[in-house]
């Protein structure tokens, strides 16, 4: 049974620090690109970051150095770190794995395979 767990969420001030972690299990990890979406009230769930089997990475625009994002293939554990937090980065953040022959649709969260529980970021003025 797949099974992806997200955690480090909470509050934090404008412009301070989170580090979320993804932990999975019972798939091949190496064998998956490893993504962060997130989801704001009342709004559709957004792209956040990518992370191939190979170690590449893509970030949406909003985010660039700001956040990274990386993973542990030994661990079999994804982590986005956040800094310079803004208000506008509040939301439910989740992780999710995308088998490698659909990597060119990493964007889009209906060809993701699986999704972690997600964890709540809320980011104060």
């Amino acid at each position: 049974q797949v099974q992806l767990v997200d955690s480090g969420g909470g509050l934090v001030q404008a412009g301070g620090s989170l580090r979320l972690s993804c932990a999975a299990s019972g798939l091949t990890f190496s064998a998956y690109a490893m993504s962060w979406f997130r989801q704001a009230p009342g709004k559709e769930r957004e792209f956040v970051a990518v992370a191939t089997s190979r170690g590449g990475t893509v970030y949406r625009d909003s985010v660039k150095g700001r956040f990274t994002i990386s993973r542990d293939n030994a661990e079999n554990t994804v982590y986005l770190q956040m800094s310079s937090l803004k208000p506008e980065d509040t939301a439910v953040y989740y992780c999710a794995a995308l088998r490698a022959e659909f990597l060119l649709n990493y964007r889009m969260p209906s060809q993701y395979d699986y999704w972690g529980q997600g964890t709540q970021v809320t980011v104060s003025s």
